[in-house]
């Protein structure tokens, strides 16, 4: 099974990815997760992409379909994987397709105004990767993860003027997508404002055929 995540900054692609790789185990792809890992390493791809993502804009279709084909050809992908991320660009939807059959496209849609409230309040694990939300998914304690007890902290782009321009980002840029999807048949649409436990119900009810 081979699925595509849609949806705004804060959506919670990320929550209900992990989730449906626990459940189905299947490999994890979040581009932005990657691109974060090459930005702290120092590597070219993250010096180019790190003024990009700052301001909330994306970064160029050749750096990420390249990271994406060599992640996919990885042996953990060969039963399955979930892309957190990618594409976010009919372009992009158009290469990955060239590359490998997508089974469905899963759009969580919330309104603009919960987004810039959750993107605000999102905390991140420096060490291990664990996201919290202050208001959906907080931590057990207050700044610590409850995974690695590590200090979490705010990503550079979740403050609320790079929130509303990756929010912009999306309507212009990533929104087409979900028409895209629509238009194969393949597109299954869930109300993201809802419970963390019935967003994921519902999305393993859609995919039960598949799985």
């Amino acid at each position: 099974m081979r699925l595509v995540l849609i949806g705004a900054p804060a959506a919670g692609k990320g929550t209900q990815a992990r989730k449906l790789v626990e459940y189905y185990k299947l490999a994890y792809i979040s581009t932005g997760d990657m691109l974060r890992e090459e930005v702290s390493k120092g590597t070219e791809l993250g010096n180019q992409a790190k003024s990009i993502m700052a301001s909330g804009g994306l970064v160029p279709d050749e750096l990420i379909i390249a990271i994406v084909q060599e992640r996919i050809k990885q042996d953990d992908c060969k039963s399955g994987f979930i892309l957190d991320g990618f594409p976010r660009t009919e372009v992009q939807a158009e290469k990955l397709e060239e590359m490998v059959h997508i089974d469905k496209a899963i759009y969580i849609n919330a309104p603009d105004e919960l987004m810039l409230q959750r993107i605000t309040a999102r905390e991140t694990c420096p060490k291990c990767g664990a996201s919290y939300n202050k208001i959906s998914l907080p931590s057990k304690v207050a700044g610590i993860c409850d995974v690695c007890q590590e200090g979490l902290i705010q990503r550079k782009d979740d403050t609320l003027e790079a929130g509303k321009a990756r929010l912009k980002t999306f309507h212009d840029q990533s929104e087409p997508l979900v028409e895209y999807y629509k238009k194969k048949g393949i597109l299954f649409e869930v109300d993201g404002t809802g419970q963390l436990e019935d967003i994921t119900k519902a999305i393993i009810q859609e995919l039960g055929a598949l799985a």
